[in-house]
């Protein structure tokens, strides 16, 4: 293995327990990467140099010695929200942030599991937005465009792999931060089942809205990386049974009845659907038609799930704004949502968090007709970097809505979804389309995915090296 840019997580792993290469090697190869792309992608916001050769050298040692686990000796990275022992959590924000003493939950089992944590990648504030832009870091930008971003708020993690900094990365889906990034950088991003992936030491993570997710070119990988992260932290509020999820990226599918979906939840903002987006879900639906299954046109019954996102998002920034050390110093508009929060935090919020139930079963029943939703991951290709500079707090959110309005209602319910690449726009821009399921559905979507990456082989494709395709 002499370049491991272009090489899976599955198989780096492989060949570190074949002796192929060693844990050093595939680690300083991934840090001389981002060092190099550090000026132009800027992917990361903070880099572990020194502490990941030292944690790579100590796997080499466990592999001589005979131990094997999934990720032993394997370089990924995890987003600036997530906390990392040694290191400060500042999500995108400015200001002097403290160093954690002990990792996060998901962290703590991604080490178990043998992962080396090279760096800790760039989001905007609080992952408010679709852009992964902001005072502190500047701006992260698309590995196939760089005068576009990579999307938000997992931007700099979908930077990272799409551009070879690493096979596989952590981020966190909030209203689709997940999935959003994904599309836009040609990835598959898997958004879990609320509580699959702890999200300790918060028992849950802006008020249940937010889960970490997965960000890899391959359905494989993400599975793996998914499986390695997975599992709870006994004060977690939401525990769901533990699932292998890293098998059915091997399984057949069977097959499925489709809904495809064109439609978004209502929105007080319109959101047009650009022919781009449209044609790049309805060839995907092609596709799934051409291998064997039944996609008809139906859309769910979302109602007023928007009503309840609101005091949910706007409460959990104005939480998470009381730990920066100078809240001077965060964006106006991140001031405005958390000023919102705080009078929506009572019971605004507790009457968003009481329809939950009753939001699952309107449009749930869906899934007594369906097995799998189709829809776009986003309604336009991905913006150009500063696009929303300088709009006002309402400007941006009508810009954001319109741009990104498919995600955010599984958020909401709290339920498993993929976004997987659907092509390419005519200026070679990416897409994506999302296949979405109900609780506890993920190795359903993941064996579906699988089957369309064999069919699309969406893996073989990359950016230039320069980041212009």
């Amino acid at each position: 293995m002499a370049d491991s840019a272009h090489t899976s997580l599955a198989a780096q792993s492989a060949a570190l327990h074949g002796g192929h290469i060693s844990s050093r090697d595939l680690v300083e190869e991934a840090l001389a990467r981002i060092e190099a792309t550090q000026p132009t992608l800027n992917a990361f916001r903070r880099v572990r140099t020194s502490a990941a050769l030292a944690e790579a050298d100590a796997a080499d040692r466990q592999l001589a010695a005979g131990h094997r686990l999934p990720l032993l000796g394997v370089p990924i990275a995890v987003k600036d929200d997530t906390d990392v022992a040694g290191e400060p959590t500042a999500f995108g924000c400015a200001g002097d942030f403290p160093a954690k003493t002990t990792d996060a939950e998901a962290v703590r089992r991604l080490r178990a599991a043998g992962a080396i944590i090279v760096g800790k990648t760039n989001s905007p504030e609080l992952g408010q937005w679709p852009f992964t832009e902001g005072a502190a870091f500047g701006a992260t930008r698309n590995p196939w465009n760089q005068e576009h971003t990579p999307g938000g708020s997992s931007g700099g993690s979908a930077a990272a792999v799409a551009a070879g900094l690493v096979a596989a990365a952590l981020g966190s889906d909030g209203a689709g931060s997940v999935r959003i990034p994904a599309a836009w950088t040609h990835l598959v991003g898997i958004k879990p089942q609320r509580g699959r992936i702890s999200t300790w030491p918060d028992p849950e993570s802006f008020n249940g809205l937010t889960v970490f997710g997965t960000l890899a070119r391959t359905v494989a990988d993400a599975a793996l990386l998914l499986d390695a992260a997975a599992g709870n932290h006994p004060s977690d509020r939401h525990q769901p049974a533990p699932t292998a999820m890293a098998p059915a990226a091997h399984r057949d599918p069977g097959r499925l009845r489709i809904a495809l979906s064109l439609r978004s939840a209502f929105a007080a903002t319109r959101t047009p659907l650009h022919p781009e987006a449209r044609n790049a879900t309805l060839r995907l639906a092609e596709s799934l038609t051409a291998l064997g299954h039944d996609v008809i046109e139906e859309e769910p019954n979302f109602g007023l799930i928007g009503l309840t996102q609101v005091p949910r998002a706007t409460a959990g920034v104005h939480a998470w704004s009381r730990r920066t050390p100078d809240r001077a110093l965060l964006d106006p508009r991140t001031r405005s949502n958390a000023r919102l929060g705080q009078v929506l935090a009572g019971p605004a919020l507790r009457a968003a968090r009481s329809t939950e139930g009753l939001l699952q079963r309107r449009v749930g029943a869906i899934f007594q007709r369906v097995d799998v939703i189709l829809t776009p991951t986003t309604a336009t290709p991905p913006p150009r970097i500063g696009a929303s500079a300088g709009f006002s707090n309402g400007r941006t959110n009508r810009t954001m809505i319109a741009a990104c309005p498919y995600a955010w209602p599984w958020n909401v319910l709290g339920w498993p979804a993929i976004s997987v690449p659907a092509g390419f726009t005519s200026g070679g821009l990416p897409m994506g389309a999302q296949l979405l399921g109900p609780a506890d559905s993920e190795p359903l979507l993941i064996s579906l995915a699988a089957q369309l990456e064999d069919d699309q082989r969406w893996h073989e494709h990359w950016p230039l090296p320069s980041g212009v395709r």
